[in-house]
């Protein structure tokens, strides 16, 4: 069952197989959020006690999502977090999404076949939004 504890676990798999080298600066929550068709994540910072929180789009409970397009969302946030966005790290860049960034730090980081798995379902979700 897909659940807050489950996206937990995908979280520190990937922070153990792909950000073992980044340091977690501050404390780090994910949760699903509510059901979005187009925002499949976001991370933000709060101001007050400096905690981290990525949301990832309720859609995501739905088993038939592919893991590989959820732990692509999560990754897609955690390199915000690496280069400074929504984090107490500083910013390695002026936008969070700049000159594609996030698909380049992701191929450098051995994540490339996520890229190519949501490729190919974001290709076929478009489909069913038509």
């Amino acid at each position: 069952m897909r659940n807050d504890i489950w996206l937990l676990s995908r979280l520190s798999h990937l922070w153990d197989l792909y950000f073992s080298d980044v340091i977690q600066d501050n404390k780090v929550f994910i949760r699903f959020g509510r059901h979005s068709k187009f925002r499949l994540g976001s991370i933000r910072m709060d101001r007050h006690t400096k905690y981290t929180y990525i949301t990832i789009t309720g859609m995501f409970k739905d088993p038939q999502i592919p893991t590989s397009v959820v732990d692509h969302t999560i990754a897609h946030e955690m390199v915000h977090y690496t280069h400074g966005f929504s984090s107490p790290k500083p910013r390695m860049h002026r936008y969070p999404h700049h000159g594609g960034i996030i698909k380049k730090e992701m191929s450098d980081r051995n994540m490339a076949h996520l890229f190519v798995a949501y490729s190919q379902w974001l290709k076929d979700y478009k489909k069913t939004l038509r």
